[in-house]
C-alpha cells in the first residue's frame, strides 16, 4: 500500500516511488537509481551473469539511474564504478540475503497480500509498549517463530511491540544497532515478507508494531556508504560510536533525502506504526529543519489516515523533541524516561554508581515521576557535571515512556541481572505494580513479565580484530561502575563475540507455567487488566493525580476521577509501617465512604503472604514490601447533613 504520490525522477521519465534503491515497475522491469557524486560511470552487475550488465545514466546532483526491461524479483546484484573492480551492494538495498558483505536482492514490496486495511494505528494514549529482540525472543530467533507468540502478548495487555533494529548487520547475531543496510530487514530473522506477515498478524488481532531504528550512525563492518560518497559522514561532530552522519554539511541533502526516504520505505512497504529512534542525542543538524521534525513529518504523511507513533531515546532529555512542529518542537509523541528507572533501581537495591549516583531511590521521587515525568528537568547533574533536563509542565503523562527493565540497562550490569534477580519478591511486585499503575506509558522487556531467569548482555560478531576491540571497549565501560571494576569481576564479563553469550539470552518462554515465574506472570496480567480496566487509573486529565510521602520509604498515589470513585495506591518499600496519625488529606476516603482493598501485590496467588485491612480504628497499617490499590466502599450516610445529602446525589450520578 502506499499512501504518499509517486515521484518522477530528476531526469527519467519513470515515476518512482522513493528516489533510490530498486523498484519494480510493474510490466516495465526494474529501475535502479543511486547516489554516487564522484563517480565518473555506474554499472549494475547481476550475479552469475544473469543479465548483461546495466550501465547507469548520470544525472545533475551525482546521481545515477537506469532501467532494466528484463530485471525481476528475486535476481542478485550489485554496483560497479569506473576503472574499479569493487563490487558494492546496494545502499537501499531491499534485502541482503547473505548479508551485507554480499549482492543485494530485488524486492517487490506489492506483492505481499495485506489484510489490515481496516487498521487505522495507533496513538500516544493507553499504550504498553514490549520491547522485543527478535533473534532472542524465541529459540528459533525469527520473525516467523515471534509471531506465533504475539497473541500471548495480546492475552497479556500489551498493546504494541517494540522491536529492535532489524536493518542488516554482519555476523551470526548481534544487538542491531550496529546496522549497515537501512532498507534491508536482517537475513538472519527470516525474508522481508517473514516481518510484513509478523506485522499483519500484529494488527489483525489489535496490536501496534513500531521498529527501533538507528540514525545517529552505522555500523563498522560491512558499511560501504564512502564508496558511494564520504558526504554520508562529518567530522563536525562526534558520537560515541562511530563518524557523526552529515544532515547539515555539504552536500548533506541526498543524505537527508537517505533517511527521509527509509521513513517511508518502513511505514509504506511495512505498514509499521511508527518507531522508536535510537540515541538521538547524537543525531546533529543545524538545518532550518531537524532531521527527525523532516522524518516525522514524513513518517506522519507516508501513514495517510494511519494514526502512528514515534518514540524517543534522548540521554539529555530535550523536551522539544515531543513539542509540536507550531511551538518549535519536532512533532514526536514521546521518550524514553530514564529517570525513573534509576530512581527504581536504586530504591530496589540501595546501590548508587555511576549514572544511578544522582538519585536517591526515595518516595517524592517516584510521586515526582509521576505527576511531572523527568526528574531532571535543568538542575546539576553531578555524575555529567552539566546540567540535564528541560521543562515538562506542560506535556501529557503519555510523553514519558517509563520502565524498570529495557536491552540497554539490563545488559549495563556486569553479570546481565534482571530486576527480579536483585531485590526481594514483595519489593520486586510492588515495584512492578508502581509501574503499571504510574499515568506514563508503561513498557516490559521480553520475558520481564515472567521473571525470566535468562539476562541480557550486549552481544556482537564480527572479525577478530573488531571483536577484540568491542570486548575492551564494553570492559572499560562497565568499569565506571567501582563495583565492576573491582578485582575478580572483569573475567565474569560476558564475552560479546562469543555465542554462548548470545544464546544465554534466548528467553524461555515455558517458563511462564513454571512454578515461580507463572506467579509473576498472573501478576503483570491483572496490573495491566486494572489499568485498562478501572476509568481512573486510565483517565489522565490535569489534576487527576497527586501523592504523599508517607514515611521513609512509603509514599501513596491518589487517582482522581471526576465521578468520584477514587483510587487510592499505596506503596511500602520497608518493612511493616503503622501510621498512628495520618494528617494527610489524600488518604481521606470520599463523603460517606470508607476504603476497601481492590488488589494487593501480597495476594497469595502472586506469591504475597496476604493483606491486612489497611485503615482501621487504629489508624493506618502498611505491609511491609507491599503494593495496595483501595476503592471506595459506601457506608451509613446521616439523611440530616446537607453535606452528605449532596454526596449522595453525586454518586448516585
Amino acid at each position: 500500500m502506499t499512501t504518499t504520490q509517486p515521484a518522477r525522477t530528476a531526469e527519467s521519465s519513470y515515476f518512482r516511488r522513493l528516489p533510490i534503491g530498486a523498484e519494480v515497475l510493474p510490466g516495465q522491469g526494474v529501475h535502479f537509481r543511486l547516489w554516487a557524486p564522484r563517480a565518473n560511470e555506474a554499472v549494475v552487475v547481476f550475479e552469475n551473469g544473469a543479465l548483461p550488465e546495466l550501465k547507469l545514466e548520470r544525472e545533475t546532483g551525482g546521481y545515477f539511474s537506469g532501467k532494466s526491461a528484463d530485471a525481476r524479483p528475486g535476481m542478485l546484484y550489485r554496483f560497479r564504478f569506473h576503472g574499479r573492480d569493487l563490487l558494492l551492494p546496494d545502499p537501499a538495498a531491499r534485502f541482503q540475503p547473505s548479508g551485507p558483505h554480499g549482492p543485494s536482492q530485488i524486492v517487490d514490496p506489492s506483492t505481499f497480500h495485506w489484510t489490515d486495511d481496516g487498521w487505522r494505528g495507533i496513538s500516544p494514549e493507553g499504550q504498553v509498549l514490549y520491547e522485543m529482540h527478535i533473534g532472542t525472543f524465541t529459540p528459533e530467533g525469527t520473525f516467523a517463530a515471534a509471531q506465533e507468540q504475539l497473541n500471548e502478548l495480546k492475552e497479556l495487555g500489551v498493546t504494541c511491540v517494540e522491536v529492535m533494529p532489524v536493518a542488516d548487520f554482519p555476523g551470526r547475531f548481534g544487538w542491531g544497532y550496529d546496522g549497515v543496510n537501512f532498507f534491508a530487514p536482517t537475513h538472519l530473522y527470516g525474508q522481508p515478507d517473514d516481518f510484513r506477515k509478523f506485522i499483519d498478524h500484529a494488527h489483525a488481532i489489535g496490536l501496534g508494531v513500531i521498529l527501533d531504528v538507528v540514525y545517529n550512525h552505522f555500523g563498522p563492518d560491512g558499511n560501504y556508504l564512502k564508496e558511494f560518497s564520504p558526504d554520508y559522514f562529518t567530522d563536525h561532530y562526534k558520537t560515541d560510536w562511530g563518524e557523526a552522519i552529515n544532515y547539515d554539511g555539504e552536500n548533506s541533502a541526498p543524505v537527508r533525502e537517505f533517511f527521509i526516504s527509509n521513513a517511508r520505505h518502513w511505514i509504506e512497504e511495512y505498514h509499521l506504526d511508527g518507531f522508536r529512534f535510537d540515541a538521538t542525542q547524537n543525531i546533529y543538524d543545524s538545518s532550518r529543519e531537524h532531521i527527525l521534525a523532516a522524518v516525522a513529518a514524513t513518517a506522519r504523511r507516508s501513514a495517510g489516515k494511519r494514526s502512528i507513533y514515534l518514540v524517543n531515546e534522548n540521554e539529555p532529555q530535550h523536551t522539544t523533541i515531543v513539542r509540536p512542529r507550531e511551538k518549535g518542537g519536532y512533532g514526536m509523541d514521546a521518550l524514553w524516561n530514564d529517570d525513573f528507572h534509576h530512581s527504581a533501581l536504586v530504591m530496589l537495591t540501595g546501590r548508587r554508581e555511576a549514572y544511578y549516583s544522582d538519585y536517591r531511590g526515595q518516595p517524592q521521587e517516584f510521586i515526582s515521576a509521576a505527576k511531572f515525568g523527568y526528574l531532571f528537568q535543568g538542575q546539576r547533574y553531578r555524575w555529567q557535571k552539566q546540567r540535564r533536563g528541560t521543562p515538562t509542565y506542560d506535556l501529557a503523562p503519555s510523553a514519558f515512556v517509563n520502565f524498570i527493565e529495557n536491552h540497554d540497562q539490563v545488559a549495563n550490569l556486569p553479570q546481565g541481572l534482571r530486576t527480579h534477580q536483585m531485590c526481594g519478591p514483595g519489593h520486586y511486585r510492588a515495584m512492578v505494580a508502581l509501574l503499571l499503575l504510574m499515568p506514563g506509558t508503561p513498557m516490559l522487556f521480553q520475558g520481564q513479565e515472567f521473571a525470566a531467569s535468562s539476562g541480557f548482555y550486549f552481544f556482537a560478531d564480527h572479525n577478530a580484530e573488531l571483536n577484540r576491540l568491542i570486548r575492551k571497549g564494553r570492559a572499560e565501560f562497565l568499569k565506571q561502575f567501582p563495583s565492576a571494576a573491582s578485582p575478580g569481576m572483569e573475567e565474569r564479563f560476558a564475552d560479546p563475540s562469543d555465542i554462548k553469550t548470545f544464546e544465554r539470552c534466548k528467553v524461555d518462554l515455558s517458563e511462564r507455567t513454571k512454578p515461580f515465574h507463572a506467579e509473576i506472570y498472573q501478576l503483570y496480567r491483572d496490573l495491566l487488566r486494572l489499568r485498562r480496566s478501572e476509568p481512573a487509573l486510565r483517565g489522565r486529565w490535569p489534576g487527576g493525580l497527586d501523592g504523599a510521602v508517607l514515611g521513609p520509604r512509603s509514599f501513596c498515589l491518589r487517582y482522581f476521577s471526576s465521578d468520584g470513585n477514587d483510587r487510592l495506591a499505596m506503596f511500602n518499600f520497608d518493612g511493616d509501617h503503622h501510621l498512628e496519625i495520618a494528617p494527610e488529606p489524600l488518604l481521606a476516603p470520599a463523603l460517606g465512604c470508607t476504603w476497601r482493598v481492590q488488589w494487593s501485590s501480597e495476594d497469595p496467588k502472586y506469591g504475597g503472604h496476604g493483606t491486612i485491612p489497611l485503615d482501621s480504628e487504629e489508624n493506618w497499617w502498611l505491609p511491609g514490601h507491599s503494593a495496595v490499590v483501595l476503592q471506595p466502599a459506601r457506608c451509613g450516610i446521616d439523611e440530616r447533613d446537607p453535606d452528605h445529602a449532596r454526596e449522595r446525589q453525586r454518586i448516585k450520578k
